[in-house]
């Protein structure tokens, strides 16, 4: 029989890097493409991890994960970067145990994004945790705290305006070509990349820019082709973006390919553009941004917008952070119950013994006596459980709870 060990809390690490110290240029040495996904998976056993996820978006590069040491986290990490494990570790910031916890809480509900309150990370964070439960490399601690976290961001967003008016990466693009360009019905507009970020870009230029002159090109293209028939845009084969690079005015990338997929060769002699890169890492050529008549922003960039609906974000901060406060004290005490699940269960165990071993009237083998008697071992386990909870103590419960019961036996 497989024997279960205690979760350890102590063991549990957040370990990343983001836009606070980290430019775009440098996060993009450090994200993770899919591929990159799946090797760190299968790679986790030889480092001696069970448990863990990642979580790369255009803001972070994260690992939450179950290890004897933080080193152990990176150094896997790593092994899909670009990035030395070396520069990582300058860069990065490592919780463990609760602070572990409440760094998870924050970046689900939007507080810890570029752009306060960008509700794009929760779709991310089912993603990856989806992915690394179908490798079997998460334990009951990790989906218990992303199920309690994901229930967190969405009473965040629903009993206050933390995610209110409409401000994300994709839209703050949309919101610079409006105070950018002119746009008319002439004015071509290309987007490369029909991923997540992509398809919201994609609904915001539509929605926003009133605009229907819209190609989209994917790598996928039946997914570029069923996006623009749903939003009576045209599509393009991968095979004919440097046309349509040349002849766009407007250039949108939201891919996410680990190498840049417009280059300055593209762009050479090819008339003013306005490029926005969406993507970390790059996916436009950065000696691109030196070319007369090219404007090239990326996502920093974008984060930089002054906006009233950030000033009221701002405000609702307090708010979010008492929903989170109560929610992870309740994941908290789920925690605290599990790891004294076996001292409980001992307990229990132990009472039921001694109450047998009284049983020898007729009186005590009654229906009534049984239920009576099961009723108060439960008290007292329940007793012991709350102590334990408060005090973070086991072993000086164990006779104390049987003290009590024969106290009253």
């Amino acid at each position: 029989m497989k024997i279960i060990k205690p979760i350890d809390i102590a063991h549990f690490f957040a370990i990343g890097i983001n836009y606070k110290k980290a430019d775009a240029s440098i996060r993009g040495q450090f994200a993770i493409c899919n591929e990159g996904y799946q090797r760190i998976l299968e790679l986790a056993p030889a480092y001696n991890i069970d448990s863990l996820f990642v979580l790369s978006t255009c803001n972070r590069t994260e690992i939450y994960g179950f290890a004897p040491n933080s080193d152990l986290l990176i150094d896997l990490l790593c092994t899909q970067t670009k990035g030395d494990s070396e520069t990582f570790a300058e860069l990065a910031y490592s919780k463990n145990g609760a602070k572990a916890v409440e760094h998870l809480f924050n970046v689900g509900a939007g507080l810890d994004s570029q752009i306060l309150g960008d509700y794009e990370i929760t779709g991310q964070l089912k993603q990856v945790i989806k992915l690394s439960k179908a490798h079997g490399m998460l334990n009951s601690f990790l989906e218990r705290l992303v199920n309690n976290v994901l229930q967190s961001s969405k009473t965040v967003k629903n009993e206050t305006k933390l995610s209110g008016g409409t401000v994300s990466v994709s839209f703050a693009a949309i919101q610079y070509i409006k105070r950018h360009v002119e746009i008319n019905h002439a004015t071509k507009i290309l987007l490369v990349g029909t991923g997540k970020i992509g398809r919201n870009t994609c609904k915001n230029l539509v929605d926003y820019l009133k605009t229907s002159n819209v190609t989209l090109i994917n790598r996928s293209e039946d997914k570029a082709a069923q996006l623009a028939a749903e939003l009576g845009l045209k599509c393009a084969p991968l095979c004919d973006l440097d046309d349509h690079i040349k002849t766009s005015d407007i250039i949108l990338v939201a891919s996410n390919a680990c190498e840049p997929v417009v280059l300055a060769s593209h762009l050479v002699n090819c008339g003013e553009k306005l490029i926005i890169d969406l993507s970390v890492p790059y996916n436009v050529e950065e000696f691109a941004a030196t070319l007369p008549n090219i404007t090239l922003v990326n996502v920093d960039m974008l984060s930089k917008l002054n906006d009233e609906t950030l000033k009221a974000r701002e405000a609702e901060k307090p708010k979010a952070q008492e929903i989170i406060a109560i929610q992870m004290d309740g994941f908290m005490d789920w925690y605290t119950m599990s790891k004294n699940a076996p001292a409980l269960n001992a307990i229990k165990t132990k009472l039921s013994q001694i109450y047998q071993q009284q049983e020898t009237s007729l009186y005590r083998n009654s229906v009534r006596s049984i239920f009576v008697d099961e009723k108060k071992i439960q008290c007292v386990v329940k007793m012991a459980a709350n102590k334990m909870r408060r005090d973070n103590l086991q072993g000086c419960y164990y006779l104390e709870a049987i003290n009590e019961f024969m106290a009253t036996a």
